[in-house]
């Protein structure tokens, strides 16, 4: 290959590098529980990057800190040490009012149970970010309905938690976390409990619904059935992250393996 056109590819590169948002950004992210003696460490100095416009799969063995990360991340746990930045913003120094105003404008989460509240419909369960944030309940359940329909879940939207199968639940915890259009979305094992079918259905709804050019997608997952679906892949190790590749370097990867 011809040196000039070896600095164009690379100076392409770095333009499109330079171009992308960062979304996400941990430095140094440290985060213990308990003390004395009995004190743990489960993030062990974080550092990882996630842009704007990509899914991010953040994978690893059970207890290695993906749950505690994402939650650090999402500010509902604070580091010990280090620092988180969504969007520019450090929200790890954020305190109080001023944290749960950021997090509930930018910020969907889909939670490994779901959570839903036992005593609203389905509707109302996916219009909770937009009354949080000042909405009528009323135009918040319009809003959320017409998510909803294209979820395929409109004429389920009057139905309680207790009404709906294991699948429809997950369908409205998405539409919860998308609702309100938030820049960052965390889903926690979204496919855990759901067959392979439901499982790559609901990645697709989220690849179409939370992949826009300006938003980042979190996905902490156990299923390398839905590897497929993940821009970059972060690997979490001991409280530490140990690679971050893209589709095409896993894949790359995987085949020098086989």
């Amino acid at each position: 290959m011809p040196m000039s056109q070896t600095h164009d590819q690379a100076t392409s590169t770095n333009i499109q590098t330079e171009q992308r948002t960062l979304a996400v950004q941990c430095r140094g992210v440290i985060k213990e529980f308990g003390a004395g003696q009995a004190r743990i460490r489960v993030l062990r100095g974080i550092d990882l990057d996630i842009y704007a416009g990509e899914t991010t799969f953040l994978v690893g063995p059970s207890g290695c800190g993906k749950t505690t990360l994402i939650s650090v991340i999402a500010g509902l746990l604070r580091p010990n040490e280090g620092t988180v930045s969504l969007y520019g913003e450090m929200t790890s120094q954020m305190r109080g009012g001023a944290l749960v105003h950021f997090r509930a404008i930018n910020l969907g989460f889909v939670f490994q149970q779901f959570n839903l509240l036992p005593a609203l419909n389905a509707a109302e369960n996916a219009a909770v970010p937009l009354v949080v944030q000042g909405m009528s309940l009323s135009k918040a359940v319009r809003k959320a309905s017409e998510l909803l329909e294209r979820l395929e879940m409109g004429k389920h939207k009057n139905k309680y938690p207790n009404q709906l199968s294991g699948g429809q639940q997950q369908r409205i915890a998405i539409a919860r976390a998308l609702v309100h259009n938030p820049r960052l979305v965390i889903c926690d094992e979204p496919t855990a409990s759901l067959d392979a079918q439901t499982g790559h259905a609901v990645m697709e709804m989220l690849q179409e619904l939370a992949g826009a050019p300006d938003r980042a997608v979190i996905v902490v997952t156990h299923d390398s059935r839905i590897y497929s679906f993940a821009d970059r892949i972060a690997t979490m190790s001991d409280g530490q992250i140990t690679s971050v590749k893209t589709k095409q370097e896993s894949q790359l990867t995987s085949d020098v393996n086989h």
